[in-house]
């Protein structure tokens, strides 16, 4: 953990704490994990993109009363990835576990993710659910409801996203970065410092939060 000089709005400096948490991104191939972490890093979508390969690793930064780094893993969904995923998750401070909501089958996929982490993980790892493709709710398959109902009883936290018109994609990982524990340094291991962040510029309506460069 680390911290930096801010300037107060009186002009005052006031000393900034950097916390770093990995966080890790689960759930089934073409559900949009990596077009989330496209959205938050880069403020961008790409109406194909590739899947991805093993891992992809990115850094980003939230600023609450201080700044929030995630370190971000985003996972392959094929299944013959699925031996590398203790790897990624494991030390990982937070998970977003992603489902499609015009698709039944990952949200099965996504309990199942779910049960891995509680069982496997750090005990008190932060899960998201996160029902991605909400642009497509004319085509929902898993409705609102279950699926809150499921985060619930899990003690997850939950929202419906989109990668396509950025819909709550700033907002989970703010909510996130709001329930991590900012008290005990963070060791991250080799993956700290290896990607630079950028700016992430919220978008959002609803809150109005300032985010800030690594």
């Amino acid at each position: 953990m680390t911290s930096r000089s801010t300037a107060r709005p009186n002009g005052q400096p006031q000393a900034s704490k950097i916390c770093q948490f990995k966080l890790v991104l689960l759930g089934e191939s073409a559900v949009g994990k990596s077009s989330l972490v496209l959205r938050f890093v880069k403020g961008q979508f790409h109406e194909y993109q590739e899947s991805t390969i093993g891992a992809a690793f990115l850094t980003q930064s939230v600023c609450l009363d201080e700044t929030v780094k995630f370190e971000i893993w985003d996972t392959a969904g094929q299944e013959r990835y699925h031996s590398l995923a203790p790897m990624c998750y494991r030390g990982a401070q937070a998970a977003i576990v992603v489902y499609d909501i015009t698709n039944q089958e990952t949200f099965a996929r996504a309990k199942t993710w779910v049960k891995e982490l509680q069982r496997q993980a750090s005990p008190s790892i932060v899960i998201a659910l996160a029902g991605n493709k909400a642009h497509l709710a004319n085509k929902r398959m898993v409705e609102y409801e279950e699926a809150q109902a499921y985060a619930d009883d899990n003690s997850l936290l939950f929202m419906e996203t989109s990668a396509k018109t950025a819909m709550n994609v700033n907002d989970l990982f703010l909510a996130i970065a709001k329930k991590l524990p900012k008290s005990e340094p963070q060791n991250l291991g080799d993956a700290a410092g290896r990607s630079r962040g950028v700016d992430l510029h919220e978008q959002s309506q609803q809150n109005k939060s300032q985010c800030c460069s690594n």
